[in-house]
């Protein structure tokens, strides 16, 4: 009988603090392939279970882990793990990242809240201590998948931009002399002082925001590398969308606060700057080429205009030494194609997601197109039938916790997600500007609340450029 992850986790959680768990949910996957699991124990705590089959790129986490613990940086606590090194358990920082933070807390023009903002300044000023703990003694014998960030690792970033980009969108290049300007560009980037820790993947979905503090996780893919380029991942993460003022202000706050480490050349460390944004920029362009234009998942399409925006910001202000005439022609030419514009403002989708009691009728679309989805939620566990909940929603955490400790109601979800993500990808391909999403249940009150927001939730997590209209039927007296 073949055992699942879940057990197994469930398992080594309650050997490891010898409570009873009450339940282990899986949560939902971001891009890469581990799988992640909430285990609640029966004194009401959680940790976080994780199952990931690739041992090489575990035991760099591990490692990784136990070095930055000693060192006193904020990372999950690593509390139990399994002799398969495929299995383990760690502290559970919550489930909120620095850009779920930014995305929920916007300002009417799509800035940054000052909350936000004060968060991104933690950050910066704990990113330096990180990057030097390397010579502390930093075992980057285990660094997956390379030791350094060398020059094949950058070779291959910028052939991910070459073929999952610039081909699949046609962008007219010659490509002797384009490979020309990637080995300038190379040369240029390795005279940068490089004996640092360079967290790899260092953006704002891998930063967890919790009891007011930042905490770091997911840099398994860690190695030997130059400062700026963790800093650079960070101010232009794409879909965080940070003003050039915010990214200036950042950049200072984070060279003044390595200055109390090093001796600091703003001038010089500026100019590799420059480069290393350039080379992040067109990976991360490659890697939605690669989901959006080759794996047909529409929704990585939306963050393209925010890296040609970036792109135009870098070039705009080029200092570097070196010039790279066939690189700048491609990157002029994704700046000015309207390929990289698709969804501009008043053409976006709108996603009407209400809830409503089934004792009225079911909403109707307020848009021409009519039609969209409704889902029944009366076939769910029932907070309504306890007196204790008469007065809450499916906002509340105590209905959320009651909802949550069901398995069924996380595979509803689950179904739910999947049937609406297949019309988002679906609509915004097609250019369509409106899809409605309805939860009914009984009295309108909570389970169909719970589900509205939930959806709501992911929507807006999973398809940024998505406008996401929320509304509670019977909380508005409609």
């Amino acid at each position: 009988m073949n055992i699942s992850h879940q057990q197994i986790l469930s398992q080594m959680a309650a050997e490891y603090t010898r409570q009873e768990v009450v339940r282990c949910e899986p949560l939902a996957q971001s891009g890469s392939h581990r799988q992640y699991f909430r285990v609640h124990l029966q004194n009401g705590n959680t940790l976080i279970g994780a199952y990931n089959d690739d041992v090489a790129e575990n035991v760099a986490f591990f490692t990784y882990t136990r070095f930055f613990t000693d060192c006193g940086f904020a990372v999950p606590e690593l509390f139990l793990v399994n002799p398969d090194q495929q299995h383990y358990l760690q502290s559970d920082l919550g489930a909120t990242t620095l850009y779920d933070y930014r995305m929920a807390h916007r300002r009417d023009d799509g800035t940054p809240s000052d909350d936000t903002v004060a968060y991104y300044e933690k950050v910066v000023r704990a990113l330096p201590a990180l990057q030097l703990s390397a010579k502390k003694g930093l075992d980057f014998s285990v660094a997956y998948p390379r030791a350094a960030f060398d020059r094949q690792s950058m070779h291959w970033d910028l052939n991910y931009f070459k073929y999952y980009f610039l081909k699949l969108v046609n962008v007219p290049f010659n490509e002797q002399l384009l490979e020309d300007d990637f080995n300038k560009l190379m040369e240029y980037l390795l005279t940068a002082e490089s004996e640092f820790f360079l967290y790899r993947d260092f953006q704002s979905r891998n930063i967890m925001v919790k009891d007011d503090e930042v905490y770091f996780i997911d840099y398994q893919g860690g190695r030997r590398g130059a400062l700026q380029y963790d800093v650079a991942s960070l101010l232009y993460d794409a879909k965080a969308d940070l003003t050039p003022e915010l990214r200036e202000r950042l950049l200072n706050i984070y060279l003044d606060t390595l200055a109390e480490y090093m001796p600091v050349d703003r001038k010089e460390f500026i100019s590799y700057f420059q480069g290393f944004v350039l080379i992040r920029i067109m990976q991360a362009m490659g890697a939605y080429g690669y989901r959006g234009y080759f794996e047909r998942k529409s929704h990585f399409l939306l963050s393209v205009p925010y890296a040609v925006r970036n792109l135009k910001s870098i070039l705009d202000s080029w200092s570097l030494p070196i010039q790279l005439p066939e690189l700048t022609k491609a990157l002029h030419f994704i700046i000015n194609s309207d390929f990289v514009k698709p969804y501009q403002p008043g053409e976006r989708l709108t996603v009407l997601v209400q809830s409503f009691s089934f004792k009225k009728s079911i909403p109707q679309d307020p848009s021409p197109n009519g039609g969209g989805f409704v889902f029944d939620c009366r076939a769910l566990p029932n907070p309504g039938r306890e007196k204790r909940f008469a007065h809450n929603t499916g906002q509340d955490a105590c209905i959320v916790e009651y909802l949550e400790q069901y398995p069924v109601v996380e595979e509803f979800k689950k179904h739910v997600f999947a049937i609406v993500d297949q019309a988002v990808d679906n609509y915004l391909e097609r250019r369509f500007d409106h899809l409605m999403v309805s939860f009914g249940c009984t009295g309108g009150q909570h389970r169909s609340v719970y589900f509205a927001e939930q959806t709501a939730k992911h929507i807006r997590e999973k398809y940024p450029a998505v406008n996401v209209v929320l509304r509670h039927t019977e909380q508005e007296g409609n």
